[in-house]
């Protein structure tokens, strides 16, 4: 049998040791985290309002056609939502509508392709939906916003926007998706919210800029001290992004508007048995699956959802904290995540690098 050369490579890269011991602690953190007291919320079925218009709430699901995606898909579509599911591929969003309506016969669901690392494809889902909602005589609002789509690139690839492909689709189009579509979870008559899924990983996260340049990848390679793509160190980037992004959200709709309803929630599913490895050694990921499962840290989809199923479902109160761990329970985060100036300073380098974006797009993306 011959040795795996690309498996042995990735073994002796220090992001692979990274992986397997900063990532393993810091997820046995937050379990520790889990024995403190800490608010918990349950979870409550939406009831509509006879004199609203809104008679069965929208969820838009980013990244909806595998693991944790597919899974929320499934049993939002169980709870009354009329689901949205966003994702790259045509055939794989047929097929799990396919799988939902067995599973729930009168689900109502709705599939549009995007592609969360290109500007372009979300503006052509924002116009797509829009024009749904119209052509459907619907409200024209949706009561809820997943951020699921994430992956775990294994090199650095350059997308249309110039952006590395993993952080644009892991925070850069999470944060365009939803700076597009406030207006309409804003004039929902219901209250609406926006939960990002981010990751345990976020706490290895130090010592970054969330500058313009960096955001823009010129300096990603100082996340890592060595000159290989940081696969692991940007990971940990996206999601602290994220998360900044979160709380950053809460506290400028808050400020704005001290009556707004919509409320943004993180999740933290924990670690999950998904695909999100497949750029990596089938050997590689086998052996972390196979390690996590050992250490009774592993779960499967279906029941690493209930984190974000908990941030979706919980009272308006519960806007700003961290679910993890499910049962509706809450922790905090890294204290990373909670430096406010940092969040500014990453909320201003986004927003100008996603309106130098958009007016890059063709005049027509968004018709």
């Amino acid at each position: 049998m011959g040795v795996d050369w690309a498996a042995m490579e990735v073994v002796f890269s220090l992001e692979f040791w990274r992986m397997a011991v900063l990532w393993t602690l810091s997820l046995l953190f937050s379990y520790v985290q889990l024995l403190r007291p800490s608010p918990s919320f349950p979870r409550r079925r939406f009831s509509p309002d006879p004199a609203s218009r809104v008679k069965r709430p929208i969820c838009v699901v980013t990244g909806a056609t595998s693991g944790l995606g597919r899974a929320a898909a499934k049993a939002l579509a169980g709870e009354g939502y009329h689901v949205v599911l966003a994702g790259r591929c045509p055939q794989l969003l047929s097929k799990t509508i396919e799988e939902i309506k067995q599973q729930h016969g009168d689900a109502r669901l709705n599939a549009f392709q995007v592609d969360l690392s290109s500007i372009h494809s979300i503006m052509k889902f924002e116009s797509s939906l829009k024009q749904w909602l119209l052509d459907s005589n619907l409200h024209p609002s949706i009561q809820l916003l997943i951020n699921n789509a994430g992956m775990l690139a294994k090199s650095l690839r350059v997308t249309v926007d110039g952006f590395d492909q993993m952080l644009e689709t892991n925070y850069i189009g999470a944060f365009a998706l939803t700076n597009l579509l406030m207006p309409l979870l804003k004039s929902s008559t219901v209250p609406s919210r926006i939960v990002n899924v981010t990751s345990f990983t976020h706490r290895c996260a130090s010592g970054v800029g969330v500058d313009k340049d960096t955001l823009a990848r010129k300096n990603l390679c100082c996340l890592s001290t060595s000159k290989k793509y940081p696969l692991a160190g940007t990971y940990e980037y996206s999601k602290l992004c994220l998360l900044l992004f979160s709380y950053e959200l809460r506290r400028q709709l808050c400020v704005m508007d001290p009556t707004c309803t919509v409320s943004v929630i993180p999740a933290d599913p924990g670690a999950v048995e998904t695909n999100i490895m497949r750029e990596l050694p089938p050997c590689l990921s086998q052996l972390a699956f196979l390690v996590l499962r050992f250490l009774h840290l592993l779960q499967s989809p279906e029941c690493g959802v209930d984190s974000i199923l908990d941030a979706a479902l919980a009272p308006p109160e519960a806007s700003g904290k961290y679910f993890f761990g499910g049962k509706g329970r809450t922790i905090k985060s890294s204290s990373l995540s909670y430096n406010e100036k940092l969040a500014e300073k990453l909320w201003s380098a986004s927003f100008l690098l996603f309106q130098e974006a958009k007016c890059r797009v063709p005049k027509s993306a968004g018709t």
